[in-house]
């Protein structure tokens, strides 16, 4: 891993030589010396006065996301090779993720994310402050004049400017987090998911500057009754319309993402979050193409990712059986490409035309890769309207279900599995947060060396969702090894004192395959998907380079050439192009690198082995499989003879008392999905000032 090692070094050390010209940007040093030193030496007839800002803020980002696709291969190849093979000491920086700050404003704070949220402010206040240090000294009652203002109003008018630059830099980051296949997230150890918190506060601080900037210029214009220059939209520098309109698309899907009403009206909050594309559009009309650059590189890789997993969702998948429980829970199975690998507690997003053409939902991975290598399951409980239609759709007897079709995106996954290398793991869930855990457990059944010590806590309001813990172990015979676990469950039912005795069994459907159909697999190769994916982000941007530059060249520098005059051509329109341009790049190359990724998967038998298998025979719904398997007809059967499991009722978890009798362990993981209080609970219990041997991981789902 020596290599990996250096390239992770040299991603954090390029990374954090764009950190520091963020830094230097407001200083005097920097904008009378060394920047006008580096635009001489930068400017060409390619990119004209603009280079300077394609290298500084455009480059590095990309280089990191090149080198942190190597990187992730790399890791991927290592895990692969060596699986189960690796050590179970915890690693001597596991305080690092200790939980810092339990209840707080931002939620639960490991001691990493205290530290570089910390920074990051630091950096917004130095970027703000320093320039309010060098600018407002230097601005003279003879400068408001020569701009028709009075002093106060040219001092707020750069206080505004200034604010600006601080919303660009929360913009220029804003889109990483949300880059679900994101190489970047993977080299800082970070998935998917515990990233969109970040990508949630980048957004409200974004939103909070931007309307503060434009607040002050309104203030400006009505002190000087000139608020018909809310209707501007000039031709040179930034357009008043294009912000305005931006700010207001912005601030239709700002609203929606307050959690009230993002969990409470999820569709409202997944519609109207869509106008980001308006958001950005406008907002690059207004900045022009000089801070384009600076926001470029982030958008970009998003744009790369999101239309790869366009790519991938135009393709059905073979959905090959549903288990219909009583309480409202479906499991899918999904047909899986053999070399297509996955952490556990991975996630997929879900589309069923049927029910949504346009909504997507995440869901947990709870099968493993290993384990199972030709199939993908997912738990999906009824709590929302899209989940309720699924399930009346499947648990209805009246409707038989021949086929479903399904599109998927992912699997996205945790790029770590540090839960290993501890000595005991406890897992705590609330409701349908058991979900993630049942990924972790048949993945330890798949290990070769000696699992940790296992306990599964888990928390639900009925004793309907105790089926739930039927869906523990696969479909397949390799259940049966749950025995060489050291695995002791205790469900709690939290709105029952006693078991309720009318329940019904499980049913299994079959889905009839399709020719249509194929099996998960990545949107961009299997094996080496990593390094597909940084040769489209390479390629793509490459290109981009080279039609701005010729278009450049050819087309605008001698219009700027004969009227001696560089800004003459529209500010605005170079920006307009760049999008056009941009957006065809990376549209050309990932479509021509996923036309050529599906020919060879063709090519090398890559479509549905089991198309022609016999169907089951009996009604749909009714459907056992495999007579070797038959946990569906007795539920919870197989769980209780295999492991310890206890039922309590009535009561809720006392988590203080049972992390204490872990004292004697040295090392213990302590994984939570579920509510915030739940998490904050045992989080306080796992802090450094109650305990040394209880290493905290909070499993969460923010969308």
């Amino acid at each position: 891993m020596a290599a990996a090692s250096i390239l992770r070094a040299c991603i954090g050390i390029v990374f954090m030589g764009w950190i520091l010209i963020w830094l230097l940007m407001p200083t005097r040093r920097w904008s009378a010396e060394w920047k006008p030193r580096l635009s001489k030496r930068t400017y060409s007839t390619y990119f004209g006065s603009y280079g300077t800002n394609l290298l500084l803020y455009t480059f590095p980002i990309m280089l990191v996301a090149a080198l942190g696709c190597i990187y992730a291969h790399l890791v991927d190849r290592k895990t692969s090779v060596h699986k189960g093979k690796g050590s179970r000491k915890a690693g001597g920086r596991s305080w690092w993720s200790r939980p810092m700050i339990v209840k707080g404003p931002l939620g639960t704070l490991s001691t990493a994310e205290l530290a570089f949220t910390l920074m990051f402010v630091a950096l917004l206040i130095w970027l703000f402050s320093t320039f309010l240090a060098v600018g407002l000294p230097k601005t003279t009652l003879q400068d408001a004049r020569n701009f028709n203002l009075e002093l106060w109003q040219l001092k707020l008018w750069k206080v505004s400017v200034w604010l600006a630059f601080v919303g660009v830099l929360c913009t220029a980051l804003l889109f990483i987090p949300v880059s679900r296949g994101s190489a970047i997230l993977k080299a800082a150890g970070l998935s998917f998911e515990e990233s969109i918190r970040y990508h949630i506060w980048l957004g409200h601080t974004a939103m909070a500057v931007f309307t503060i900037h434009g607040l002050f210029y309104v203030i400006i214009w009505a002190s000087n009754n000139d608020l018909h220059e809310m209707l501007v939209w000039t031709r040179v520098g930034t357009s008043n319309v294009a912000g305005e309109l931006s700010w207001l698309f912005g601030l239709g899907l700002w609203v929606t993402t307050l959690p009230y009403i993002r969990r409470k009206m999820f569709e409202l909050f997944f519609y109207t979050h869509q106008l980001y594309v308006l958001f950005v559009f406008f907002y690059v009309l207004h900045v022009g193409a000089p801070h384009f650059y600076m926001f470029l590189p982030g958008l970009y890789l998003f744009m790369v990712d999101r239309f790869l997993r366009f790519l991938q969702s135009r393709q059905p998948v073979r959905l090959l059986c549903a288990r219909v429980l009583p309480c409202h829970v479906v499991e899918l199975t999904f047909s899986k490409r053999l070399g297509l690998h996955y952490n556990p507690m991975s996630t997929v997003f879900i589309n069923i035309p049927s029910i949504s053409t346009l909504q997507w939902h995440p869901f947990s991975v709870t099968s493993d890769s290993s384990l199972e290598e030709d199939e993908l399951t997912v738990v999906i409980k009824s709590e929302g309207s899209w989940s309720e239609a699924l399930y009346q759709k499947l648990s209805s007897k009246n409707v038989a279900v021949d086929r479903l079709e399904v599109a998927v995106e992912g699997p996205y996954g945790s790029p770590s599995i540090d839960y290993l290398r501890h000595d005991v793991l406890v897992m705590i869930s609330g409701g349908v947060g058991i979900t993630p855990f049942f990924s972790i457990i048949r993945h330890l059944l798949a290990q070769r060396t000696k699992a940790p010590k296992l306990l599964l806590v888990c928390a639900f309001k009925s004793s309907a969702e105790l089926h739930m813990l039927d869906l523990l172990l696969p479909v397949s015979p390799s259940a049966t090894k749950i025995s060489s676990l050291e695995l002791q469950v205790e469900a709690y039912v939290t709105r029952e004192k006693e078991p309720q005795t009318a329940q019904t069994e499980v049913q299994t459907i079959w889905f009839k395959p399709s020719q249509s159909d194929a099996p998960v697999s990545w949107a961009v190769g299997s094996n080496c998907n990593w390094l597909w994916r940084g040769a489209v982000i390479l390629a793509s941007f490459s290109l981009f380079l080279v039609i701005f530059g010729v278009f450049t060249r050819f087309y605008t520098y001698p219009m700027e050439s004969k009227s001696q005059s560089q800004y003459q051509y529209p500010t605005w329109l170079r920006a307009f192009f760049m999008m056009f341009f941009m957006f065809m790049s990376v549209v050309l190359v990932s479509t021509v690198a996923t036309i050529s990724i599906r020919r060879k998967e063709a090519k090398e038998g890559g479509q549905i082995k089991n198309l022609e298998m016999q169907t089951p025979t009996g009604t749909p719904g009714q459907l056992t499989y495999k007579a070797e398997r038959e946990l569906e007809s007795f539920p919870h059967q197989s769980v209780v003879q295999s492991t310890n499991v206890q039922y309590t009722y009535g009561a809720r978890p006392d988590f203080k008392k049972i992390l204490a009798q872990f004292q004697g362990e040295s090392d213990v993981g302590v994984m939570v999905c579920g509510p915030k209080e739940m998490k904050e609970d045992v989080a306080g219990i796992c802090s450094p000032a109650n305990a040394n041997n209880l290493h905290f991981h909070c499993v969460s789902f923010d969308f």
